[in-house]
């Protein structure tokens, strides 16, 4: 029997190709929404699932009673029922390591683009607004030497880190659940209490995972604790920080400046008044979004479900109990 594939997002030939050469796909390539008829019908006969950016909750699992896994294309796993999987038994794949360097470079673009008022200045320049020598009120602020406090210290927060310290000359901080010797060693990297390193840095680098422990980790209390020179940076999940608590924050001069790659709500509504301010720099969710790391996710999410399906292990691994049998 040849086991069926249920694909929820856009993928190139290639990657569409050797999912063929093994299995049966139903392919939902523009699929806006999970209640369309034609995907609910199609989780029916299901044994994989391939996709992204949708909320799939459990009761879509329900309705997929041979599903064996699913492999997500990207490393967070937020929009899945972690919990529904594993009690079934279903494997839950993502695309760790694959983005590490990219989504890292998007952090210190960041930094970079809000330390120094890069969109803003460029906006002038665009709008014939250059007519002088640039003076004071257009100044930035140094990057170099300053202290980076990392809010989270895995593999992206670790990359983050790694530029700043290596690159720039940074002080390093991290607030993480355990000690990361290796990294401290390599980067002189001090762990310390999440109040400690919002009160000493200069940038606040937020890269944890969302979990109920973290939504709105960061909110009216945290941003009171950081300097008002301190500028704020997001590359987590939206709902790692609370959006008024920030807007707030920004408005009142409690902090400097912001860099925004997610958001509470996705996309951001226009009403929003984050993208108008001119301390924040504000991006569409693009960590990841560069060609060769998007195609690499695509084909590690390909080799996750192919795996998956033939009863080996995956790549990459969310619910490992599920794999060795541990169901709850």
């Amino acid at each position: 029997m040849t086991k069926r594939i249920v694909a929820y997002t856009r993928l190139k030939p290639i990657h569409l190709d050797q999912l063929r050469q093994r299995f049966h796909v139903d392919y939902f390539e523009a699929l806006k929404s999970t209640d369309d008829p034609g995907f609910r019908q199609a989780l029916g006969q299901a044994h994989g699932l391939v996709g992204s950016s949708l909320v799939i909750a459990p009761e879509l699992i329900d309705l997929a009673p041979q599903l064996e896994a699913v492999a997500t294309i990207s490393v967070g796993y937020d929009n899945y029922p972690v919990e529904a999987l594993t009690r079934r038994g279903i494997l839950l794949c993502n695309t760790p390591d694959v983005l590490t360097e990219t989504t890292a470079d998007t952090g210190f673009l960041l930094i970079m683009a809000t330390a120094r008022r890069a969109i803003e200045l460029a906006d002038l320049v665009k709008r014939g607004d250059w007519t002088a020598s640039i003076g004071e009120p257009h100044f930035g602020t140094d990057v170099h030497g300053k202290t980076l406090g990392m809010v989270g210290f895995g593999r992206i927060g670790a990359g983050v880190a790694r530029r700043g310290a290596l690159g720039f000359g940074m002080r390093v901080l991290y607030a993480c659940s355990s000690p990361k010797p290796a990294l401290e060693q390599e980067l002189g990297a001090v762990r310390c209490e999440l109040d400690e390193l919002l009160s000493q840095a200069d940038f606040v680098c937020v890269t944890v995972p969302l979990t109920a422990e973290t939504t709105h980790l960061i909110g009216r209390r945290e941003f009171g604790l950081m300097k008002p020179s301190a500028i704020f940076v997001n590359i987590a999940r939206g709902k790692v920080v609370d959006e008024a608590a920030l807007i707030a924050a920004l408005e009142t001069g409690e902090i400097h400046a912001a860099g925004l790659d997610v958001f509470e709500q996705e996309p951001l509504s226009p009403e929003s008044p984050l993208p108008h301010m001119a301390n924040v720099v504000a991006l569409p969710h693009v960590g990841s979004a560069t060609h060769e790391t998007r195609d690499a996710m695509a084909q590690r999410a390909v080799d996750n479900i192919t795996l998956a399906l033939e009863g080996k292990r995956p790549l990459s691994l969310v619910n490992e109990v599920a794999w060795r049998g541990e169901t709850p």
